[in-house]
């Protein structure tokens, strides 16, 4: 191996082990590497800054304007509304009514804003026809991957691998092209979803209640406390009807409260009480009782404080790897933190030495003021009233505008070839997508001075650095060695084995890395391949597109994963065992279908 090569492969090496420990952002681990690549000789400055100017990357910038404009529009929440049924309905019902239309929307705009504006609804409006909110908000997530497959604008990943293949000199994908074979993926999918949702992910009807009880709060008996001396019976505790005693911590040791004999309490202890969403009001109330978030807080806030709101934290939030003790949320935020939600586990006690992580999702008591002041932040992913359902609604004026600048932008992509266009120019995606995030601005659907909020500039230099990195592993001759020996080995079974295997090697990475990180390692593979083979390379880009975006049996390779499983409360196990098999289902389509409709 040369000394290019030797340094590839260990800056490679480093950002893999670097990621999938998260151990920093993908940006800034990327552009670290193109920076060492730039260093040791492997690319020039110009290919290391080239992917900063390419039209894919802008795109996906600009697209981000364009789904915060219909976010905020109202548009989105008016139609969820109109999928969840209102009446009772099983499991499978309501996911055959809502699923279908969440891919149409997500195959058009960003995942993310989709299931920030989906999830919060789908929970509420579950518990209120009394379903478990644990069987719709994996499949939202999982919808929202599948319908992002169908076009080019689908997922930032089509139009990462679309503007590679531009720089390398190929045709491209159109708006629709991908959809001969994310179409199927979509289909069959959702069949799946609707099928194994009920049984495979947790909760069911008879543990319904239980599940709603999701909600604790921490209180302690202060001294001549009318609970002083009271009886705990089957979990239960006169005076605090509708409310189960979880635990009591007494001289630091926590006791389970079993159903077996009645539990005496006594002065300072404290009580875990599991409940419902709405029971702050309730507990503020109660004489004997002071809530432990509320100990330290000022007077002023208490007598305010009665609204709930979920936030889950970003890869932004300025407390991260600090504990709530170090980092003072109150001073920074005005509010309080009631309980933490991590891998399923509810945590609230001891909260002050809690290490805060991303994806972590606070319970938070807050007065009304929290949500206007802090809605538009991008330090947190999601932020969402507990039990709020109707939020106010918005101009239906906005709203039409809205839809039909996004119908147009689809459109003019989707027809902009056929119009005769002056010379230099293209009416492309990139033309229509700027159009329409210029008109959304002057026109107030998103406030034009707060523009930069809303781009992911993280996953932004990531694909602008991805760019780079292919062009290492190109120059270095990493991606050619690598090619060689996958095609060594699955030669002697045709094409279609190394474009399984370049699938497999995407999806690996896609599962443990992100999905612009997978592209960016495999697509130079795939070019590599194509040129020793001599085959068109297109076949093995959409193998890529596919690979990439099919992450479903981890909670960490994709952004809406990654959102559900904090306020749904999901373990990691719960996205291996309903996800697993949809990787495989992708896997087979991909293959089986892919040779189909692109030539070798």
């Amino acid at each position: 191996m040369t000394l290019h090569a030797i340094l590839v492969v260990i800056g490679l090496l480093v950002m893999v082990v670097v990621l999938a420990t998260d151990k920093m952002r993908p940006g800034m681990m990327f552009f670290s590497l193109v920076a060492f690549f730039m260093l040791g000789g492997v690319i020039t400055p110009n290919e290391a800054v080239a992917g900063f100017s390419n039209k894919g990357m802008i795109t996906v910038a600009v697209l981000f304007l364009v789904s915060e404009g219909i976010r905020q529009s109202g548009a989105l929440r008016n139609m969820v509304k109109g999928l969840l049924p209102m009446r009772r309905a099983t499991v499978p019902e309501a996911l055959a009514r809502m699923l279908p239309s969440i891919a149409i929307i997500s195959a058009f705009l960003n995942n993310t804003a989709v299931v920030v504006i989906f999830a919060p609804m789908i929970k509420k409006w579950s518990e209120m026809i009394n379903l478990p909110f644990t069987k719709f908000l994996i499949p939202l997530s999982y919808a929202t991957i599948v319908g992002g497959v169908c076009t080019l604008i689908g997922t930032s990943t089509n139009l990462v691998v679309h503007g590679m293949m531009l720089d390398e000199g190929l045709e491209g994908f159109s708006m629709f092209e991908l959809g001969k074979v994310g179409i199927f993926i979509a289909i069959v999918g959702i069949i799946y979803l609707i099928g194994v949702s009920n049984w495979l992910l947790p909760g069911n009807r008879k543990n319904t209640k239980e599940i709603f009880k999701e909600y604790y709060y921490d209180v302690v008996i202060i001294p001549d406390s009318p609970f002083i001396g009271a009886f705990i019976v089957n979990g239960t505790l006169e005076g605090l009807p509708q409310m189960e005693v979880r635990y009591v911590k007494r001289n630091g040791t926590f006791i389970k409260v079993g159903s077996t004999y009645p539990f005496k309490l006594e002065e300072n202890d404290q009580l875990i009480l599991a409940g419902k969403s709405g029971s702050v009001p309730f507990l503020l109330n109660v004489e004997g009782l002071e809530m432990c978030c509320l100990q330290h807080a000022d007077p002023s806030f208490v007598k305010t404080a009665i609204k709930q709101v979920e936030a889950v934290l970003g890869s932004r939030f300025p407390g991260l790897n600090k504990t709530l003790g170090e980092f003072d949320f109150y001073r920074h935020y005005g509010a309080v933190v009631m309980s933490v939600c991590r891998n399923g586990e509810r945590i609230t006690v001891d909260l002050d030495n809690l290490v805060l992580q991303e994806g972590d999702n606070l319970v938070l008591l807050t007065d009304g003021s929290f949500i206007p002041t802090w809605g538009q932040s991008t330090v947190f992913l999601l932020l969402s009233d507990v039990g709020d359902f109707n939020a106010p609604e918005r101009r239906k004026s906005k709203r039409w505008f809205a839809v039909a600048l996004l119908i147009l932008m689809i459109a003019g992509a989707t027809f902009g070839e056929h119009i005769p266009a002056p010379k230099g120019m293209r009416f492309d995606m990139f033309f229509f997508a700027s159009i329409t995030a210029v008109l959304m601005a002057w026109t107030k659907l998103f406030p034009s001075k707060q523009y930069t909020k809303y781009i992911s500039w993280d996953i932004l230099i990531t694909i602008a650095c991805a760019f780079a990195v292919s062009r290492a592993m190109l120059n270095s001759g990493v991606a050619d060695t690598v090619a060689k020996g996958i095609i060594e080995i699955s030669i002697q079974y045709g094409p279609v084995a190394i474009l399984a295997a370049i699938y497999i090697i995407t999806n690996l990475f896609t599962e443990l890395l992100t999905n612009n990180a997978a592209a960016a390692l495999t697509f130079p593979i795939a070019i590599a391949v194509s040129n020793r083979l001599g085959v068109d390379p297109q076949p093995f880009c959409v193998a890529i597109c596919m690979a990439a975006s099919a992450s479903f049996s981890t909670p960490i390779g994709y952004q809406t994963n990654l959102i559900v499983q904090s306020i749904g409360g999901y373990k990691f196990t719960d996205f291996a065992r309903i996800g697993l098999p949809l990787n495989i289902i992708t896997f087979i389509l991909s293959i089986i279908l892919i040779p189909l409709f692109w030539d070798f």
